[in-house]
Order: C-alpha cells, then sequence, then structure tokens
C-alpha cells in the first residue's frame, strides 16, 4: 500500500508547479513580443523599400527605427566623403538641434560603433566614460548606437536615446534593430543607385541633347557652304553631299549618294591616287590643284583639301573633301599673263628708243668734244668766232634740258600708266592665294611696271583730263577690243555698269551723238 504524500511534499510540488507555469508565461510574453516585432519589421522593411528621396528615406527609417523601441529621440550619422569623420543627417526629439555635429572615428557613441562595427549599449550615458563632453548631452541616459555596415564598412549609424532615468534598451531592441539596420542599408543602397541612375540619365540626356545641337549646327554649315562638300566611306561610297556640290557639278543626291562619284578626267587619275594615298596614310590634303568632269562634261579647275575622320571606335570611318571651283581664277591668270606680255614688249619698245636718244645725245656730245678741241687748237684763228660757239653752246645746254625734261615726262607718263591701268589688277591678283615666290615676283613686277611708257593713257588724259580711273580702265578695254560682256567679267562689274562708264567717255570725249565708232577713236589717239 502506497503512502500518502506529506503535507510538505505538496506544498513543494505546488510550488514547482507555479515556477514551472511563471516560466511558460515569460516564454509566451517573448514568445508574443518577438512576433510583434518580427510584424513591425516586416511592415517597416515594406514601408523603406518604397522610398526613393534620400532626405524622406531617412526621415521614415529613424521614425520606424524610434516606434520599434518606443523612443521619440534618435538620430542617424553618415560617413562623409574622404571617410574621416561623420555626420548627423538627420535627427528626431532631442537630436533635432543636433544636425550637422560631426564626429571622427572612436569619438563619442557615434564614433565608437563606427571603429568597433559593432552595435554598443550604454545604460547612463552621463556615467559613460566615451561621452562627448558637451553639456548639451546631460540629458540623456540609456542609449544604444546600431552601425549601418556594407562590403565597404561601416557607412553610418543609427543612434536611439531615452532621456528618462527609469527607461532601458535590451538586446532584444538590439536584436531587432541590428535586423532593420540591414534592411535600412538596402533601402539606403537602393535610393543611392537611384540617385545615381538619375543622374546619370539626366547627364546622358544633356550630351545627347548638347550631340543633336552639334550635328545640327555643323550640318547647317555644311549645307549653307558656298563651296562644294562630299562625305565618302571608307571603300569610297558617297555618303553626304552639300548643295553646292550639286550646283556646281549639275547632279542631284539621287544621282551620288549610296554610289562611287565618277567625275575624275582620265588625265588627272594619276595625281588623284596619289593624293588618296597620301590621305590613306594620315596627312590632310590641302589645296591640292586638280581638275573635276560636270555631269554636262564640262572640266572644271579646282583647289580640293580633304581628311579623314574617326568613328566611335576610333577607327578611320571616311574622308570629307571640300572642293573650290577656280576655272574663273585660272581663266583670269591666263588673261593676265598675256597683259603681261604685252607690257613686256611696250617696255622693250620704250626702251628701245630710249636706247636711240641716249646715243643720239652721246654723238652730239662727242661732236661738242670734237668742237671744243678743234677751238683749242684754232684759239686765235677762231676768236672771231666765239660769239657765235657761245649760241652753239647755249643751244647745246637747252637741247639736253629738253632731253631732261622730256625723260621726266616720259616717267610721270609711265607712273599714271601703271598707277591707273595695271595696279587694279596686280591688286586683284595681290588678293589671290599666292606662295612667298609668287608674291615676291610680284613686288618685282610693280618695281619694273614704273619704267613703262604709254602714249595712250596720256594722250586720253590730255584729251580729257576729267575721265575718273574706272573709266580710264574701260576705254583701256575698249581700245584692247574687249566686248561689254568680257569687260563686265574683268572688273568684277555688271554689263549695265560697262555701258553707263561708255556713255560718260563718249560725253567728255565730245562724240556723243556722232557716228564714230569709240573703240576706232581711242586707238587714233596713239597716233
Amino acid at each position: 500500500m502506497i503512502a500518502d504524500p506529506s503535507y510538505e511534499e505538496l506544498q513543494h510540488q505546488v510550488a514547482a508547479l507555479g515556477r514551472e507555469a511563471e516560466r511558460c508565461q515569460i516564454a509566451e510574453s517573448a514568445f508574443y513580443r518577438q512576433k510583434a516585432y518580427l510584424e513591425a519589421l516586416h511592415e517597416t522593411s515594406l514601408g523603406l523599400i518604397d522610398k526613393l528621396d534620400k532626405e524622406e528615406l531617412l526621415e521614415n527609417i529613424l521614425d520606424r527605427a524610434a516606434s520599434l523601441t518606443g523612443t521619440e529621440h534618435g538620430y542617424i550619422y553618415l560617413r562623409e566623403a574622404g571617410g574621416e569623420t561623420m555626420q548627423m543627417q538627420m535627427g528626431m526629439g532631442f537630436f533635432k538641434n543636433q544636425l550637422g555635429r560631426r564626429v571622427a572615428v572612436g569619438e563619442g557613441m557615434g564614433g565608437r560603433v563606427w571603429k568597433d562595427e559593432a552595435p554598443l549599449l550604454v545604460d547612463d550615458y552621463q556615467c559613460w566614460e566615451g561621452r562627448i563632453p558637451d553639456k548639451n548631452l546631460d540629458a540623456l541616459r540609456s542609449i544604444v548606437g546600431i552601425p549601418l555596415k556594407s562590403d565597404d564598412g561601416v557607412v553610418g549609424v543609427i543612434g536611439l536615446a531615452h532621456v528618462d532615468g527609469h527607461e532601458r534598451f535590451t538586446q532584444e531592441d538590439i536584436t531587432v534593430l541590428e535586423r532593420f539596420a540591414a534592411l535600412a542599408l538596402i533601402a539606403l543602397e537602393k535610393a543611392r543607385l537611384y540617385a545615381d541612375v538619375r543622374r546619370e540619365l539626366s547627364e546622358r540626356k544633356r550630351a545627347e541633347s548638347v550631340l543633336r545641337e552639334s550635328e545640327a549646327r555643323y550640318r547647317t554649315l555644311l549645307e549653307s557652304s558656298p563651296d562644294p562638300i562630299v562625305v565618302y566611306d571608307m571603300k569610297g561610297v558617297a555618303t553626304y553631299v552639300n548643295p553646292a556640290f550639286e550646283q556646281t557639278f549639275g547632279l542631284s543626291r539621287d544621282e551620288l549618294l549610296g554610289k562611287q562619284i565618277d567625275f575624275v578626267p582620265e588625265e588627272s587619275w594619276p595625281e588623284t591616287r596619289d593624293a588618296i594615298e597620301k590621305m590613306l596614310s594620315g596627312q590632310k590634303i590641302n589645296l591640292f590643284e586638280t581638275r573635276r568632269l560636270t555631269k554636262q562634261g564640262q572640266v572644271l579647275d579646282v583647289q580640293l583639301s580633304s581628311t579623314l575622320y574617326r568613328g566611335a571606335d576610333g577607327r578611320p570611318a571616311g574622308n570629307i573633301v571640300i572642293l573650290r571651283d577656280i576655272s574663273a581664277q585660272k581663266q583670269a591668270e591666263k588673261e593676265l599673263q598675256t597683259y603681261r606680255n604685252q607690257l613686256e614688249e611696250l617696255v622693250a619698245e620704250r626702251t628701245a628708243e630710249l636706247e636711240r636718244a641716249n646715243r643720239e645725245l652721246e654723238e652730239q656730245v662727242e661732236e661738242r668734244k670734237r668742237a671744243e678741241k678743234s677751238l683749242r687748237k684754232h684759239q686765235k684763228d677762231l676768236r672771231a668766232q666765239s660769239q657765235h660757239l657761245e649760241e652753239v653752246n647755249t643751244a647745246l645746254r637747252v637741247l639736253l634740258k629738253q632731253r631732261e625734261e622730256d625723260k621726266q615726262e616720259l616717267i610721270q607718263m609711265v607712273r599714271r600708266n601703271v598707277e591707273e591701268l595695271v595696279a587694279p589688277y596686280l591688286e586683284k591678283v595681290r588678293n589671290t592665294r599666292l606662295d612667298t615666290r609668287q608674291d615676291t615676283l610680284l613686288q618685282i613686277l610693280e618695281t619694273n611696271l614704273n619704267n613703262i611708257v604709254s602714249p595712250f593713257i596720256n594722250r586720253l588724259t590730255d584729251e580729257m583730263g576729267n575721265l575718273t580711273p574706272m573709266e580710264i580702265r574701260v576705254a583701256d578695254l575698249i581700245k584692247a577690243g574687249k566686248t561689254n560682256k568680257e569687260i563686265a567679267d574683268l572688273l568684277v562689274i555688271s554689263k549695265n555698269t560697262v555701258l553707263f562708264h561708255r556713255h560718260n567717255i563718249r560725253t567728255k570725249l565730245q562724240i556723243k551723238n556722232r557716228k564714230i565708232n569709240l573703240r576706232a577713236h581711242l586707238l587714233s589717239l596713239e597716233k
């Protein structure tokens, strides 16, 4: 038979059952509290992930961290560029007036968490040896710091505090805050990436806008250029031609684009191949003179400049060719050479005349010398004729003086001719592109032209001294047999302007309304 338990044993059993029930209640309370933390953490994480604005996100992180731990006071430090300090960029409650505070590694709560890269819980901040010596922080009591850690180390610190001495943070709070800090760091990284992407998109849009403006500006430049321009790819296929190219060569874009342009005359191919080889070797082709054909078969003298352009990969993608029609300039050079030859013949004629005059003068001088010698020999016999000899000497001096005056008059005549008939054309040649040797020869020509004699301009000026320089030039070209159109082209004026000057010349030569050929009249002035 089993004995009944004693009263004391029953008391012990009841006490044990009470303790077990108390432990169950504590475990159940911890379970429900942990469940509430996890539910709040889940809701918090969903709210954070949707935030993209950094300031709004920091405010939301701090507000939710404070809600999880039942406080109204908190802050967030973020590491600054350079990594030497952290700055408080968000604060609430007690820390609202502490915004902008900076701490170094190991300084204060934020600096210590940064240094140790681990959470830190202080029950009484006033008694903590690592506190910042600032009276404004004396009201702080229990305080906790949680690091925001990434692969690059601590990027920030979440700090929470109580100012009531009866309130304390627990290890459960630290566990929840560590999980929350991991979610907050993800949200911050997402916001940073979003800001980087938005900034990159903005920069790309600005770059695309600048590129579009640049393309439009350069296309406008190409389209408005008076010189023909063609762009080739590396296979020699035309990818662009400007309106000036179409107009100059009589070819439309439909006939050119996507094709190799066949407008090189057969005799110009060797020099063209040499130029292409130089360009492909990296040399720039500048003002290369050659010839090109129009659609109608007309051969044009052109100056050609070409250079390679590169693609996005840095490799040559094609070349740009700029051409300039210099046919009119070449024709002007030929006419100038003809006129220069005429001037040389005129100079030779006038020089021969001067040489003849000099020989005659020398003969007269020799004759005078012989006479003087004869006079000295026969001084006694010719004293009676001394008066006569004096008169002869006087006549010779007058003749010499007259010769000198004639010479000066001839020089003035030549200078006037050069200034009014030759200098304008030389000035036009000077304004063309000349190399150093051509410019030097032009200066020598101008100097030598001062010795030229032209009776036509002298006679014409004597006949009617009030002719303008332009009228004198027109009269000279009329005398040379040029038509009104040719005169207009040479002087770069309109045909109507030439007719106007012809009318003025006839009026000033007093042959207006008279049946006299103007060229014949001008030619008669040379006789």
